[in-house]
């Protein structure tokens, strides 16, 4: 597994797995995207995981250049896991509201929530509208399902492209 974090350059062509939701903005809150990439090791995943967070977990410098790195990430992974934790004020998630329903219609997406989420009840009315399924209320189990996901389209695309 390569994560790949928004102070590098976007790693491209690889199947990959964006970490999309909501990033701590104080120095005391430990961004859930660390445990993410713990479980996703530990499944062994092989593949990119994009965190749109810098390297060294410190507050972004730009935020221009940070919106794009996301938007070049995000159209490059194979799959997109919301992760959506919000609670209020400390992780309010108003960013990831527009990106869940700007990146709902790819078909990449797969979207869950702890129970105790504040506000998330349009999100699950959306998601499970678009894609016929409930959020997942489980991170790991989340991951689960998106190595699953990230390996059936990596192999759809090459044979895409074979075909």
């Amino acid at each position: 597994m390569k994560v790949n974090y928004s102070d590098e350059d976007v790693i491209k062509g690889e199947k990959s797995i964006f970490l999309a939701g909501p990033t701590p903005r104080g120095k005391d809150n430990i961004s859930w995207r660390k445990e993410a990439c713990a479980i996703l090791d530990k499944i062994g995943y092989k593949g990119i995981v994009y965190v749109p967070e810098y390297s060294s977990w410190k507050p972004k410098e730009s935020y221009v250049d940070q919106a794009m790195w996301e938007r070049i990430a995000l159209s490059e992974a194979t799959t997109i896991v919301f992760w959506i934790p919000r609670h209020l004020p400390d992780m309010p998630a108003f960013t990831t509201n527009v990106e869940f329903g700007y990146w709902l219609h790819t078909g990449k997406v797969i979207y869950g929530r702890p129970d105790d989420a504040e506000k998330i009840k349009y999100l699950d009315w959306l998601y499970e509208l678009d894609y016929g399924e409930k959020p997942i209320n489980n991170l790991s189990e989340l991951l689960e399902l998106a190595v699953i996901k990230s390996n059936e389209e990596k192999l759809n695309r090459v044979l895409e492209t074979k075909y």
